[in-house]
Order: C-alpha cells, then structure tokens, then sequence
C-alpha cells in the first residue's frame, strides 16, 4: 500500500513541475445523486473572472485558498481549507483569521504559491484572486486541481465574496450573511450620536511612517460609507495600490475627527506602531491623537485585501469606538 501510495505521489509531483494540464473528471453535474461516491465526483461548470471555463466539484471536500479574501470567505462559510496563504506581511495566517482558519497549511505567499508543497495537500479545489501573484501561475495550478480566479484587483468584496460562495456551492449562505451584515450597519448607524458624519482617518504606520489605507469600495471604505462617515479629503477616491505612503511634513493630511490606527499583525502590533507614532513631534499636534480619538485596531484586519470576516471586524471597531 505505501509503495503505490509513493508512486502516484512521484507521478503527481512530476507532472506538476513539467506543467502538465490534468482534465477534471466529470460526474452527473448538479443532477441527483443516490450514494456518496456519485456525490463526491459530481461536477458543475463555472466561468471565473478571468473568462476561464473551469469544472469544479459540486460539493468541495478539500479545499485550498490562496489568497485573504478567499480564506476570508471560505471560514465565513464554514468550509475549512487544508491550504492557504501567509498573510500580507506576516509568516503566517492573518492574525485576525488564525483562529478560524486551524490547521491549515501555509502554502504560498502574497507573491508565490509553493506549487510542490501545495500538491501533496491533493486539493479537489484551488481558489485564488488578483491579490496574490499565484494569479500568474493559474495554468500551473489546474495541473494540480480545478483553480479559479474569484475576483479582479479592487473588486467589490461583496462581489468577491459572493462568487467565491458560489463555487463553493454556498450560495443562499452567502446571501443571508450579506443581510445580517447590512442590517447590523443599519443598526449602528443609528447608534452614532454625535459621531455621525465624523470624519475618519484610517492609517497603517510602519517603519517610522504612515500610509493610507482602506479606500474605494473595500470593506473598509465601503462599510465607513455605509455608515455614512466621511474620509479627510487625501483618502478620498479609488486606491493607486495596496496603500499610499504620506510623507511626515504632511501627516496634516492624514487627520480627521477619529483615526483608525495599524499594523501588517495584530493588535499588539498595532499598539507598538501608536507608541512608535506618538514620538513623532507631527503627530503628536494632529487633532484626532489631542483628542484621544486615535484607535488602535488589528491592522491584519483593516489592511488586509478584505472579505466579510474582516469587514465584520471594521464594524466592530468602529460601533466600539464611536457607538459605544
């Protein structure tokens, strides 16, 4: 038994790194099934966002999500992947996912998947998007198991969230957490008091330095204009990249009535990088730092490419901090 169970991994593993294409079997699609065998081959096509025409498993059993947001989703589903990604800047699962995502494998980075350490996972499903380079090894990756590219760069993470949930088969799951979602911004809307209408400030500060993040229609600007907050008039518009560094001479730009304040980690990290902030003659004269209203977050969290878990935590933050 272990002699054949090497063999067909040496096969596996030989055929990946010459980049050989695997067809998926198909089975009875989404047609009724009587046993579990049926059920596990059964198939059903999808077209991702890359226009590729890609049969995936109608009911996945190991999964593997190369990117924050697909993870996101995946554990805002219930589904446990066996592989994932390491966090934007971090060694290994996002700080603000850990807990959730349990023993899943770190296969990949932001800028690589480990194509060999992926394949002995034996994935029947690979999920990525353009947020991570494994977009430009998609072909590599369907040697391996079905792959699809769930969203474009600066998608909607709704959207994302919602296609992804599809090839998941958790389609209706996806559109009842969306509803409890909006109607707990609702709520806190109406909660905001004083607050409402504040202008916010959402910063990442690293290496000695702020930048911008969280703008355009991510789950972080698009749950703050849900909320109906504003932005000071520098975070304002669609993002040019990930983040937007701001120079220290021009740490005015970055004021508002509350600041939103992290780290690429968790909390701790975050609160490392305020204390780091609070030396910084500049920042010590900004509005929202004289006010007490700079709050430190998970910035694992706020920065991280988005999906619901991490826009649920935005919206935690904020009822804390302005709802309170």
């Amino acid at each position: 038994m272990m002699c054949k169970q090497a063999f067909r991994r040496a096969v596996s593993t030989a055929a990946l790194l010459a980049g050989a294409l695997v067809v998926t079997a198909c089975g009875g699609g989404q047609s009724g099934t009587t046993n579990a065998a049926d059920e596990s081959a059964a198939t059903r096509t999808v077209t991702d966002a890359a226009g590729r025409t890609v049969q995936v498993p109608a009911t996945p059993k190991t999964v593997v999500a190369l990117s924050e947001p697909t993870l996101d989703a995946a554990l805002a589903l219930g589904i446990q992947p066996v592989g994932t990604t390491a966090g934007r800047g971090q060694s290994g699962v996002s700080t603000y996912l850990a807990a959730k995502a349990g023993k899943a494998q770190i296969v990949a980075t932001v800028a690589e998947p480990d194509l060999e350490r992926l394949a002995t996972l034996r994935p029947d499903l690979i999920l990525l998007d353009e947020t991570v380079g494994a977009k430009r090894m998609i072909d590599k990756l369907q040697a391996i198991a079905p792959a699809v590219l769930t969203a474009k760069l600066n998608e909607d993470w709704r959207k994302a969230f919602t296609v992804t949930a599809d090839v998941l088969g958790k389609g209706p799951e996806a559109q009842k957490w969306l509803t409890d979602f909006d109607a707990s911004v609702a709520s806190v809307k109406t909660k905001l008091g004083k607050n409402a209408g504040a202008t916010v400030s959402v910063i990442r500060w690293q290496n000695g330095a702020p930048s911008v993040v969280g703008k355009g229609v991510g789950h972080v600007g698009s749950t703050l204009s849900a909320l109906g907050l504003g932005r000071p008039a520098g975070q304002q518009g669609e993002s040019s990249g990930h983040s937007e560094p701001v120079s220290l001479e021009k740490l005015d730009t970055i004021d508002g009535d509350w600041m939103f304040l992290g780290a690429l980690g968790d909390r701790t990290a975050g609160q490392q990088a305020y204390e780091e902030a609070a030396k910084v003659p500049n920042f010590t004269e900004l509005g929202a730092e004289k006010s007490g209203h700079v709050v430190v977050v998970e910035g694992s969290a706020w920065n991280s490419a988005g999906g619901p878990l991490a826009a649920q935590t935005v919206l935690d933050d904020i009822t804390r901090a302005l709802a309170g």
